[in-house]
């Protein structure tokens, strides 16, 4: 009974690990976790922000949250953060769609296997 109620979760648990083992994902995230690491160093460096602080903006603004709490000052900031929207919102696109790819993939052959929301063994 409780893995009736788990199931969606595992399902989703599975496929997150199903997805991590596809080439192609793991390097558009790596792509993106580079984009924010070297994002990070730059706000760190430059805009003078602690490391959590630059981390925060780096993730809220490849995200496309955009809070608007922090914003870079200086004319460098401004013109890397630009083109770090342009890039970086490309990059986390693709990282993510190709996530969401590979789980709904997964979805469907469990469908269609008649698993379910079983975990795998």
């Amino acid at each position: 009974m409780a893995r009736t109620r788990l199931g969606p979760l595992w399902l989703i648990v599975g496929g997150v690990a199903a997805a991590l083992r596809n080439r192609r994902v793991r390097w558009l995230l790596q792509l993106a976790g580079s984009a924010i690491l070297i994002a990070t160093i730059f706000y760190r460096w430059v805009e003078g922000w602690g490391w959590l602080d630059a981390l925060f903006f780096s993730v809220v603004t490849i995200s496309t949250v955009g809070y608007g709490d922090l914003v870079p000052e200086t004319a460098a900031g401004k013109i890397f953060t630009m083109v770090y929207i342009f890039c970086g919102i490309g990059l986390f696109v693709a990282a993510a769609g190709a996530m969401a790819d590979e789980l709904i993939r997964r979805t469907r052959e469990r469908a269609e296997e008649g698993g379910g929301d079983e975990p795998d063994a």
